[in-house]
């Protein structure tokens, strides 16, 4: 099983309040979706003000629509040239190597 992350890096020219205040917009607009039990359950997120990053778990289908939403805004705020995104694939199970 795989979990897909998102991770943002963000320019220095953009406040992480206004990175924050986006990410929670995305939030909230999820919870339009999917309601607020749903989000709470399904989504992860981490945002890191003195690095300017922010990651989204979206190896369910609500945090891949948080994540949808979230580049959206980011795209008509910021414009896709003042951050970057990179997708993380990660295996939740081990394999039989680690094992051993």
């Amino acid at each position: 099983m795989a979990n897909t992350l998102y991770r943002y890096h963000f320019g220095s020219k953009i406040p992480a309040e206004d990175i924050e205040a986006s990410l929670l917009l995305s939030i909230l607009s999820t919870e339009s979706l999917h309601g607020a039990s749903q989000v709470r359950l399904d989504t992860a997120h981490y945002l890191d003000d003195t690095k300017h990053a922010c990651v989204i778990d979206a190896s369910t289908q609500v945090g891949c629509d948080l994540n949808r939403l979230f580049l959206g805004f980011l795209s008509r705020e910021f414009g896709d040239d003042s951050f970057s995104v990179e997708r993380i694939e990660k295996s939740a199970c081990k394999s039989s190597e680690d094992d051993q």
